[in-house]
């Protein structure tokens, strides 16, 4: 069994230590043959600094590297390039004063690699033009630049404006550089997370090729089915031997954990991050929304009446991926952009782009409500568990009041702003809710006259839901309501034959106030 190259962003050492690689460089050929300048966002922890760590290697001709890969017999490895690697995750920029700083030591450092010397007291971009001069001039080669994580400067300091407007402005004047100089240039690749819009740090560099939502490219970053399968084949097996589980019930639940991840809406990928640490523990929890603490964006949710994608589908135009503006931000371009929304679905609507977007899988939407309810509610984070065994325990033996209650208690505390009225929104708290602490509900489940609200099937039991939801109507008189259309469009149908005892449940929201009853069916 290779290595899982855990937190290996270096392409030297995963080659070099017997690391897994789930071999990319056929994409990476595409991208050299075909375009010179390009950008690329995806979330942080999906590959992107071993993708440019990948590029470096290449143009320094170090074949050794690519043996047995698809580039190794197309490349011309006689061709060396200079190489300008500029990574911001290594530089401080907590100031302006700390971004140039940094910025004139990369270069200074760079040039005394190649053993090259720059002018003192001059403006980085200035600086960072004559780097380029004299690397091609030095070498007869043209320049390769590939930065990664371009936009650190800016997403870490959103919530300092003085900071921001500062850093903005260098790293403008910076990158414009990268086409002014054009004719010294082989080819360039930039990284990030997201991509600013208007008069931003994009504006002097307008001729970057957007690769990030490319049909070609769609699985340059992160895994497909078919390089999981292939690549990790030993560690699914070991995987499925210590959960006791065929090899396809673990596949499905690694798919529903860690796959979905998509930028046309066809091709689906897994988070590599989640998933090789899946591998290494064999246990499925929440790896990547940990990594970090979301407290920018669980804010930025609070403050917006707008929590649309996360509980329910949303559908957006073209224009919510052109970038956003920092000064601005719109919700679900920092949800998509950041990797909490995905797209799910594309297509035309009177020929121009429409997309559809929700959270990628189990992992992501799990940990976003969690933090969510944590942030709405107060409800803590380490009291869900217990509140997972009463709301099993009032189902099972059908304590409407209790049910009321412990559904009353998460909901309570979420601001009235939020709430949207409509019933598709109340219905998909409640069941984002119940999926959040395991009750695995299945929502909007087709019959052959209607549809169900939610259903959760256990070997002894189905419960059958239907939620309503009206600020003028009285609470009983809307759980008769739902009653009657269990009745009337015969939703228990399905389930007659399965030998479980079969439990009716109504859930009536209004405002805040909730209340819930039951009714067993009587199969005679």
């Amino acid at each position: 069994m290779k290595n899982l190259p855990i937190s290996t962003q270096s392409f030297e050492i995963l080659r070099q230590t017997d690391c897994v690689y789930v071999d990319k460089t056929k994409h990476i050929f595409e991208l050299i043959k075909n375009g010179r300048v390009y950008f690329l966002s995806r979330p942080r922890r999906f590959g992107k600094s071993l993708l440019i760590s990948t590029f470096e290697e290449l143009f320094k001709g170090n074949k050794r590297l690519f043996e047995g890969l698809y580039i190794y017999d197309k490349w011309v490895w006689s061709e060396k390039y200079p190489i300008i690697h500029l990574d911001f995750a290594d530089l401080a920029y907590n100031t302006p004063e700390e971004l140039k700083l940094t910025l004139n030591n990369f270069l200074n450092k760079t040039a005394a690699a190649n053993s090259a010397s720059l002018q003192d007291d001059m403006p980085v971009s200035v600086k960072f033009s004559e780097l380029i001069e004299k690397l091609y001039s030095k070498t007869g080669q043209r320049v390769v630049v590939l930065v990664d994580e371009y936009d650190k400067p800016i997403t870490d300091n959103l919530s300092n404006k003085e900071v921001l407007s500062s850093n903005k402005t260098i790293l403008h004047d910076f990158y414009q550089v990268i086409k002014a100089k054009d004719k010294y240039i082989k080819f360039v690749f930039l990284t990030g997370v997201s991509k600013f819009s208007g008069v931003s740090i994009f504006s002097g560099l307008n001729n970057l090729m957007d690769i990030t939502l490319s049909d070609k490219f769609a699985g340059i970053c992160g895994y497909t089915q078919e390089e999981l399968e292939e690549n990790f084949k030993e560690y699914i097996y070991l995987l499925s031997e210590k959960l006791k589980r065929s090899k396809e019930d673990v596949l499905k639940e690694i798919r529903r954990w860690y796959n979905g991840y998509s930028w046309d809406g066809m091709t689906t990928v897994y988070n590599p991050f989640s998933t090789l640490l899946l591998f290494a523990d064999n246990i499925f929890t929440n790896y990547w929304f940990r990594t970090g603490t979301p407290t920018f964006l669980i804010e930025l949710l609070k403050s917006r009446n707008q929590l649309r994608g996360i509980f329910e589908p949303i559908v957006v135009e073209n224009v919510a991926f052109d970038g956003y503006d920092e000064e601005n931000i719109d919700t679900v371009s920092l949800l998509f952009q950041t990797g909490y929304l995905t797209i799910k679905q594309r297509k035309l609507n009177f020929g121009s782009p429409e997309y559809t977007l929700a959270a990628a899988n189990f992992e992501v939407k799990d940990s976003l409500v969690k933090y969510l309810l944590n942030a709405y509610s107060n409800f803590p984070l380490n009291a869900l568990r217990d509140l997972q065994t009463n709301i099993h325990n009032q189902i099972q033996t059908m304590d409407a009041k209790n049910l009321s209650k412990s559904i009353y208690q998460l909901f309570v505390n979420i601001p009235y702003t939020l709430h949207i009225s409509k019933e598709a929104y109340w219905h998909s708290l409640f069941l984002a809710t119940m999926n959040l602490l395991g009750f695995v509900f299945k929502g909007d489940v087709l019959t052959n006259i209607g549809r169900i609200d939610a259903v959760w099937e256990q070997p002894d039991f189905a419960v059958i839901c239907e939620i309503k939801y009206d600020e003028k109507k009285e609470l009983e008189k809307m759980l008769e309501t739902a009653f009657a259309q269990i009745d009337d469009r015969r939703y228990y149908e399905t389930y007659l034959y399965s030998g479980r005892k079969i439990i009716l449940l109504a859930v009536a929201f209004n405002g805040k106030a909730v209340k819930c009853k039951f009714k067993e069916l009587d199969k005679k």
